[in-house]
């Protein structure tokens, strides 16, 4: 990645400022039925705990406390984690890249548009997090921007620092999480309205990319 810092101070600004904000905002229909989706399968598999990676303020945080399952989230934004705590859940300040957990305590992993603001460079790290925390033979769902393999800051963010992206193709994710387990989900969908719209979500967004990867089960 030539030109573009470390972005991880400059989203927890960027969201530190938005939180309040990001916080009414509703999720879209086709990211729901995502969730509730991927809640009936956790309960096929009799899945107590889950753990969210860029939880921001809680929104989906709430639902899956609802849908009964022990929750651990984690964001950049201590004023999203603020937000989150008030309303009850458990969550902390930390980086994808140094995740404060034990190996194999959760039994399933999501995290929704976070892992697109992590360069290529760091993604196999943060990935491999991601398979170190949960259990053998979790179910790990991600959720992405598409683009065409570009990685830029965002040119629609009204504020500086403007957000870190790196939007990858379809065939690059498969490659990236293919290196850490089997994908066994992937579907797309347009996406533009909701708590995905504003800054980042624009003309320029192809396509939102869902996938579960499944990491290798005991022998």
């Amino acid at each position: 990645m030539q030109g573009i810092p470390d972005p991880e101070a400059d989203l927890a600004l960027y969201y530190d400022r938005h939180a309040a904000v990001r916080n009414t905002r509703s999720l879209t229909p086709h990211r729901v039925e995502a969730r509730q989706w991927f809640v009936r399968l956790l309960k096929e598999e009799h899945c107590r705990s889950l753990f969210e990676l860029g939880c921001g303020t809680g929104v989906e945080g709430l639902a899956f406390v609802q849908a009964g399952l022990h929750y651990t989230g984690v964001d950049l934004s201590g004023e999203s984690i603020q937000v989150a705590r008030a309303q009850g859940l458990e969550c902390s300040v930390a980086s994808g890249r140094r995740l404060p957990f034990a190996d194999g305590v959760f039994d399933a992993v999501w995290s929704m548009s976070t892992l697109l603001h992590v360069p290529n460079s760091r993604i196999h790290d943060v990935v491999s997090q991601l398979v170190r925390v949960a259990a053998p033979g979790a179910p790990i769902a991600v959720g992405l921007w598409s683009g065409d393999d570009d990685e830029v800051l965002n040119p629609e963010d009204l504020d500086e620092p403007r957000r870190f992206f790196s939007r990858r193709s379809d065939d690059t994710l498969h490659r990236i999480f293919g290196a850490h387990g089997v994908v066994e989900h992937f579907r797309t969908w347009p996406e533009g309205t909701g708590v995905e719209s504003g800054p980042g979500a624009g003309h320029w967004t192809q396509h939102y990319q869902f996938l579960v990867l499944r990491t290798p089960s005991p022998n």
